[in-house]
């Protein structure tokens, strides 16, 4: 199982958006300084994931999310899932 999954810095509110085939694996590699991009924005905290069944699907939803650039759709799809909690 696959999954595009949200970060948000405890540091600066900023959000990254990635996919992985291990959620936990890759946010403790965010937190621990191995990733370039966010080594200066940690730490950070999981705060949305979809699955999906091939890293492709997951990918295409990444990258989808990102090419919206705002911060609103983000925070409304976390939103959403903390409803659904």
């Amino acid at each position: 199982m696959y999954a595009m999954y949200i970060l948000r810095s405890l540091k600066d509110g900023s959000y990254y958006i990635g996919s992985t085939n291990d959620v936990e694996k890759r946010l403790k590699r965010h937190n621990s300084g191995g990733s370039k991009y966010t080594k200066s924005k940690r730490p950070f905290e999981l705060v949305y994931k979809e699955a999906f069944k091939t890293l492709s699907e997951a990918r295409k939803r990444e990258y989808y999310l990102k090419s919206l650039k705002s911060r609103v759709v983000i925070e409304k799809l976390i939103k959403k899932q903390a409803a659904i909690v």
